[in-house]
């Protein structure tokens, strides 16, 4: 028998060997788990359901004023946040030992780009429509914070986002709910890896649900009102693609959603997430959250908060201590019942048992392990790759990029030239024995390094400061350009504009930088502009006047390094915007899949009686899908294996891609779709897959994508999940205004 055969007789069998060992796995995990809670007093099940932040490292309004100490030696808390290191894990899960059941702790962190090595923020990492990319940055990411003591990571976040005024918004995907969906996914299985329990791998948790990147004007724990169908068509999505994933926590938002605050609201959290999606981990709630529901006016007071939280589903509280103070009272008084406080502690019991903690306490909290995995040089590698594949080219005139390695002088200007910090952006963590700020490659260090090995001197001026109206550095700026042959500029916002609480009114270029710009541009020398932020920004002047400019988010602790690496061309870019950049604030919210209306604006024209500005185009400055190289390619071929699809069939979409240019690179092939007539109205167009591919000079691939009835389904005026038999628009295309192939099909009855 050869080995092919062998494998295929042998693997069925392998398949029911391990499903039977998960299946005893999981039982084993019950019947301890029953004992458990058989001894377990009603306090102590309290316990198990508060989270409370450690003694440093805040990311909140700490709200306990007490000892730690005596409150996990008494089992009145379960799981703890801001708890950074093997040493303090150690000593914290020590005084566990010391209660009387000596249930462990479980540890949370922030980890959202990168532990102790920084990966770009995820807006950034979405950029790179890279989702095996993606998934190693939240691998890495779990294998340094799991050798740490880590358990648990707040992350990700998958709000869809259509506001950049919102602060947020750097730590999702951006605004489509498709590939939101599949990086949710991804960024999932980093974490959480081959499985909880293996000592590479933390507890995702996917946050805030629902709907928090909706906020009214973009401020952030702001109202969110909009109807069931857009919520479960372009919000929830995501959300049910990570649960599927198999992540294993929840976060509730801090936003009410039509009324009724997400921690309380009993429809997202019990009739959805746990009900119909069948969700069997944890929710816990955002830092204060069930406290809050007070100033919301929807409790009266902590205990009902305590009350509405616990009926709702939000299983774990974290920081407003309501169900410490009042949980077991209600329970005792039977507003609550026993086996609804039952089920919250059985959730959060479970993962600490598959996580193995049960069975060693101290399994994570290897301090030679710690020493061996954090800020391996792979590691760094892989933030080097993902921070090149997150930067976007938006224009290029050809000439200037990539940068020849002839140059003589190079003038590189701006206020966000040398310093280090600001390249890791928010949420960035602050490791024991680890300097952030000298172990993060600056602009600087990483161009001068580059131009160095080619012989090319680098000139710098600093032009201005972020803030501020001084424009006494632009002589000396100007005068330094003057000398170089190219002048590339860095501006942009401060890392800590965008993150939680970072809403902005006004997302321009702060102080005099865009003055700066026009003073570099007036010397005409070539120019490159680089822009770094969190969040997409308004810079109408630069992106019409400057022939390139490049988008360089937060890119983490080798931001210099691939900067240098595509201003040089040894990275070709290929990332395209998650998200589209407004041409001012006045056209927020702006995105690609929106509807037709009655009176459809012509793009770029000004028309009466049609639904546009006066004094703008609609379309955005830079459209989601939106991104160039440094070489090109043409599109042809469009073939569709039928023009009538049936109920159960499935379409092929086959079409040629090839490199016209002179450099091997990858192209993002987008897929979009539009159902032209249907029992409600549809967007315009709406992504529905997409594929890298990486093609030599010359080289032809053919790209073929699937289309069956899911990918045409929507959710009708009854939220049923239908797809209406009719016609449909296939749309081929390098970007979402850069459409190159299409094609009409129908779906018969």
């Amino acid at each position: 028998m050869t080995l092919r055969p062998l494998f295929r007789t042998l693997l069925p069998i392998l398949l029911s060997f391990t499903a039977g060992m998960a299946r005893a796995e999981t039982a084993d995990i019950e019947r301890r788990l029953d004992a458990l809670m058989a001894q377990m007093t009603l306090e102590e099940k309290v316990g198990q359901l508060n989270i409370l932040s450690g003694e440093t490292l805040a990311t909140g309004p700490v709200t306990f004023k007490g000892d730690h100490a005596t409150e996990i030696r008494a089992g009145r808390i379960g799981a703890m946040l801001n708890v950074v290191g093997v040493n303090s894990t150690r000593q914290y899960q020590a005084l566990a030992r010391q209660s009387r059941l000596k249930i462990p702790l479980l540890f949370g962190q922030d980890v959202i780009h990168g532990y102790a090595t920084t990966f770009p923020i995820p807006l950034a990492e979405a950029a790179s429509w890279d989702l095996p990319a993606i998934e190693r940055s939240a691998r890495v990411a779990a294998t340094e914070a799991a050798s740490a003591g880590i358990h648990w990571t707040f992350a990700p976040m998958v709000d869809i986002a259509r506001d950049p005024r919102w602060g947020r918004v750097m730590e999702g995907a951006g605004e489509d709910p498709y590939l939101g969906s599949r990086i949710a996914a991804a960024r999932v299985r980093g974490f959480q890896g081959r499985g909880l329990g293996e000592l590479d791998a933390v507890m995702a948790c996917v946050k805030h649900f629902a709907a928090y990147g909706a906020a009214v004007g973009g401020r952030d724990y702001n109202s969110v009102d909009m109807s069931e169908r857009q919520l479960f068509e372009t919000y929830l999505p995501p959300f049910k693609a990570a649960a599927e994933a198999g992540a294993a926590t929840f976060m509730n938002s801090f936003n009410d959603l039509n009324g009724v605050p997400a921690t309380g609201n009993r429809h997202l959290q019990r009739d959805i997430l746990k009900g119909q999606w069948g969700f069997t981990g944890f929710v816990v709630s955002d830092w204060g959250s069930m406290g809050e529901m007070v100033t919301h006016g929807y409790v009266k007071d902590d205990k009902a908060a305590a009350e509405a939280s616990i009926l709702a589903g939000s299983d774990m509280d974290m920081e407003s201590q309501v169900y410490g103070k009042h949980l077991a009272e209600l329970v005792k008084e039977g507003r609550v019942p026993m086996a609804t406080l039952d089920d919250a502690v059985r959730r959060v019991l479970r993962k600490k048992f598959e996580l193995g903690l049960f069975d060693d306490a101290d399994r994570f909290a290897d301090a030679a392990r710690e020493r061996s995995t954090v800020g391996r040089p792979e590691f760094r590698q892989a933030a080097r790759e993902m921070a090149a594949k997150s930067i976007v080219l938006l224009k290029s005139d050809g000439r200037t990029l990539p940068l020849s390695p002839r140059l003589k002088t190079i003038a590189f200007i701006g206020p966000m030239v040398k310093p280090a910090r600001g390249n890791r952006g928010g949420w960035s963590v602050s490791v024991p024995g680890h300097d952030a700020d000298r172990e993060t490659v600056s602009q600087w260090q990483g161009l001068a390094e580059r131009a160095k090995a080619n012989g090319t001197r680098l000139l710098y001026a600093k032009g201005a400061d972020m803030m501020g109206s001084d424009r006494s550095g632009f002589a000396e700026a100007v005068r330094v350009a003057r000398q170089a042959d190219v002048v590339v500029v860095s501006v942009g916002e401060s890392w800590d504009w965008s993150a939680e609480a970072k809403s902005r009114s006004d997302i321009g270029l702060p102080g005099v930088q865009e003055d700066l710009v026009k003073a570099l541009h007036a010397t005409g020398k070539p120019l490159v502009v680089l822009l770094s932020a969190g969040r997409p920004m308004v810079f109408d002047w630069i992106a019409e006047h400057v022939p390139n400019v490049a988008y360089t988010w937060w890119l983490g602790s080798e931001a210099g390094h691939a900067i240098a690496d595509v201003l040089y061309g040894d990275h070709n870019p290929s990332a395209r915007l998650p998200i589209s950049f407004p041409r001012s604030v006045g056209q927020i919210p702006v995105y690609y899949n929106h509807f037709n209306t009655g009176r459809p604006a012509t793009d770029g024209k000004q028309e009466e009686f049609k639904s546009g500005y006066i004094d703008s185009p609609n379309a955005p400055r830079f459209a989601f899908g939106h991104g160039l190289s440094y070489t090109s390619f043409a599109y042809a071929g469009l073939r569709l294996s039928t023009t009538r699809l049936g109920a159960r069939d499935t379409l092929t979409v086959s079409l040629d891609v090839r490199n016209t240019g002179e450099r091997a690179g990858d192209e993002v092939v987008q897929l979009y779709l539009r159902d032209r007539v249907a029992s409600v109205v549809r967007p315009v167009k709406e992504l529905k897959d997409f594929q890298r591919v990486h093609l030599a000079p010359g080289e032809v691939r053919t790209v073929s994508f699937q289309v069956d009835r899911d990918k045409l389904s929507f959710f009708n005026d009854k939220l049923q999940w239908v797809a209406e038999p009719g016609e449909f628009d296939l749309m081929v295309g390098a970007a979402s205004d850069d459409i190159r192939l299409s094609a009409r099909f129908e779906l018969l009855e």
